[in-house]
């Protein structure tokens, strides 16, 4: 999940903010492996306090 997200992710963003110019695959890398440790992490540790806090809010409905 956390790939799919990150490569579709930087992707635009490294398109918006640069064009499709030379040395954009490079820009587009180098942004894929910064921000895709985060995002696993970010998933790992917040996935199951939402899924908790999902569970609640349905239960109150």
């Amino acid at each position: 999940m956390s790939v799919y997200m990150v490569s579709i992710m930087t992707f635009v963003i490294t398109l918006v903010n640069t064009g499709m110019v030379d040395g954009f695959l490079l820009r587009w890398l180098k942004a894929f492996v910064v921000a895709w440790p985060v995002a696993f992490v970010l998933i790992l540790v917040g996935a199951p306090r939402l899924q908790k806090l999902a569970s609640k809010l349905i239960r109150q409905t």
